[in-house]
């Protein structure tokens, strides 16, 4: 079967840039979609996606389907002929659905089965469906209409190249008739450009200064970004989604150096940085200390004969937006920094649980209780946790909400305020995102931990649970924060009492009834999922879980200790045994746990060897739990797997005589504590 190169290129306005290289790729996959469900093979397939455009070529196509047969089951044959043998209902039915006689239908299986062979269409006839199918399916959350047409589209379409091998297929699609006329750059080459064939649509368009490949122009753009950054002793800040934009944004990159007055530099960088990169698209420049340099580089989307006039329309533009910036900052700090408390006191933080500013009282009265537990300065923490919010009323964070904290920083740091605390203002929404920066001080954990506790009861508390996808206070990313920061930063805090603290500083405001025990579950459960990305064992976790640990930091230090343990050797023998040994004193009369081992009931050598073994364990690893080496008190219990096996092949434990059955029972409860002192290893796999 012969095959040919196809090429389908949709020409538009401007495509939304943050979308494009998602419409180019789901582009690709409705075609090649449509194509397999075809069935029409081809060797390679890629896409391609410009401001203007979005491509697919196709290597390889079959040109035309292979003729196929489609099978119909009926009903079963005993339900389509009666005893005569005379069809019934069903089976007249069934022929005609398929639009045959009865005669024409097989009844030699179990059922009816017709079978129509069909005839393969050439994939001429077939493309312009596949490829408005595929347009359709675009992710495009609102479509647009222009002129006077009904149809449809992201935005509105301009031309429409659709060629197989070197023949046009034959089509209209989104208004456009189907040719191979596409456009070349908008300034540098407005003329229609031929397509002679697919394979040469890139190097075609190309010549005419348009790089339809998005990752080609991704990646001129970086290299040409960090090429001019070196050459200005400095480190541009390409993040991916600021790089993919920008990409999205120009057929021709040319990077292009410009610069803004020093005096602006007196401004926080990140306020500054932020509104050159997210109104403007810049990418700014750090210099080896991490310093902002008053310099930043444009991606152009022309080669001009003189870039100096597009670096001062740059520079022209950028400088009010940098001037409010330095305007706001200078505003706000006419004022001392927790005088802005008092705006928050008519800012609602929720409508049961009061304002922004009962907030900042709770979370500093939290902060201060946890700092003492972790063993920060409980004057600080309790410090920064009253003005943790402070800068929300600022004017610089009303006009760069991103700036949240940060500004809180630079404006404690003006003001003098002592110690972390200015460093905790920023760090108090640490971390920010999955896998992202942990506060640095204690002070900052303190407030971070606390913030987040007191959203997370508050709005537990009046019954607003996350439910399926849908989180709006963001709770489960606070609980995954409070987990990070104690188990990440070892700080060791018993979570029982920060959540009952923070559940009683809401007084009345909540429902305090097993608010704690609920709040608690919540965010030990986010432990779960975290463990499953880390490839611990589900086992492992409920092991641990069992004997519900009230520090996240030993929760996870004996989760890592248990993960180890099932890789020894004796681990699943032992793992066996307490399962065993969980199950015999399920089933017991008496409260083994406080029975005294009496050695007068020993009468097997077995017994003996076994209490030695467990009194010599429990006083080496007494000292090892203490200090919460649970890995090494594991690894010293496994060395318990040959005198338990031979115990249980010795001894028989539910013997008749009572105390000595119960003198078993305490044995086997003293060897299940050891385990029990770590995990209730019995729940292993």
């Amino acid at each position: 079967m012969s095959a040919q190169d196809f090429l389908v290129e949709l020409g538009t306005e401007e495509l939304p840039p943050k979308a494009l290289k998602n419409l180019g790729k789901a582009f690709l996959e409705g075609v090649s979609k449509g194509l397999k469900e075809a069935g029409l093979a081809y060797s390679s397939a890629r896409f391609y996606a410009a401001p203007r455009r979005l491509a697919v070529l196709v290597e390889q196509l079959e040109t035309h389907q292979a003729d196929r047969d489609t099978v119909m089951d009926g009903p079963p044959v005993n339900m389509a002929y009666d005893e005569q043998g005379q069809p019934t209902q069903a089976a007249l039915g069934f022929a005609r659905k398929c639009g045959v006689e009865l005669s024409e239908i097989d009844k030699s299986g179990p059922k009816l089965r017709y079978v129509q062979q069909v005839k393969g269409q050439p994939a001429t006839e077939l493309l312009p469906s596949i490829v408005n199918n595929a347009l359709m399916g675009l992710p495009v959350p609102k479509r647009m209409r222009w002129g006077a047409r009904r149809e449809e589209f992201v935005r509105p379409t301009q031309w429409l190249v659709m060629l197989l091998g070197n023949d046009i297929v034959d089509c209209e699609i989104l208004t456009q008739k189907a040719g191979r006329t596409s456009r070349g750059h908008r300034f540098h080459y407005n003329y229609d450009v031929e397509i002679t064939a697919p394979k040469d649509y890139a190097r075609i368009l190309k010549a005419a200064h348009v790089i339809v490949d998005f990752d080609e122009r991704r990646a001129l753009i970086a290299q040409g970004v960090e090429r001019l950054a070196k050459e200005q002793n400095g480190t541009a800040i390409a993040p991916a989604s600021l790089l993919e934009e920008v990409t999205a944004l120009v057929e021709w990159p040319v990077p292009l150096v410009c610069s803004f007055e020093e005096r602006f530099l007196a401004v926080p960088q990140e306020a500054l940085i932020i509104t050159m990169q997210d109104n403007q698209k810049y990418f700014c420049l750090l210099d080896e200390h991490g310093k902002l340099l008053p310099r930043f580089i444009t991606v152009a989307n022309i080669e001009s004969t003189d870039p100096t006039q597009i670096i001062l329309g740059n520079e022209k533009v950028v400088r009010p937006r940098l001037t409010d910036a330095e305007f706001f900052f200078l505003q706000d700090q006419k004022q001392p920094l927790d005088s802005f408390n008092e705006r928050l006191k008519n800012v609602v933080f929720q409508a049961q649980l009061g304002t922004v500013y009962d907030k900042a009282e709770r979370v500093s009265k939290l902060a201060a209780f946890i700092a003492e537990k972790i063993g920060s300065d409980t004057q600080q923490a309790a410090r920064a946790g009253l003005l943790s919010k402070c800068d929300l009323a600022t004017e610089m964070v009303s006009e760069f909400p991103e700036m949240q904290g940060v500004a809180g920083y630079y404006y404690a740091k003006a003001a003098n305020e002592p110690g972390d605390v200015a460093v905790a203002l920023n760090e108090q929404y640490m971390p920010r995102g999955a896998g992202a920066e942990l506060p640095s001080t204690a002070t900052g954990a303190a407030v971070a931990i606390a913030d987040k506790l007191d959203t997370l009861v508050g709005i537990f508390g009046i019954g607003m649970l996350p439910t399926g996808s849908k989180d709006p206070y963001a709770l489960r990313r606070a609980a995954l924060g409070v987990l990070r920061i104690l188990m990440e930063k070892n700080y060791e805090l018993d979570l029982h009492l920060a959540v009952a603290c923070a559940v009683s500083l809401y007084g009345d405001k909540v429902k305090a009834e097993g608010l704690a025990e609920q709040v608690h579950e919540f965010i030990y459960d986010r432990l779960r999922a975290r463990y499953e990305d880390e490839g611990v064992d589900i086992s492992v976790y409920q092991a641990v879980r069992a004997l519900s640990p009230k520090s996240p930091l030993d929760f996870d230090q004996r989760v890592k200790a248990v993960q180890a343990f099932r890789q020894l050797p004796e681990a699943a023998a032992l793992a066996a045994a307490n399962k065993r040994v969980t199950n015999l004193l399920g089933k017991s009369d008496s409260d083994a746990n406080h029975l005294k081992i009496e050695a007068r009931y020993f009468d097997n050598p077995a017994e003996f060897r076994l209490n030695s073994a467990i009194q010599q364990a429990e006083q080496a690893t007494q000292p090892l739990r203490e200090a919460h080496d649970y890995t090494a008190v594991l690894e010293r219990l496994a060395s318990l797997k040959e005198p338990v096996d031979n115990f249980f092949d010795a001894v028989l434990v539910n013997v008749e005589e009572p105390d000595v059955r119960a003198n078993r029972h305490a044995l086997l409860a003293h060897l299940r504590a050891l385990f029990l002192a770590v995990a209730d290893i019995s729940l292993l796999d």
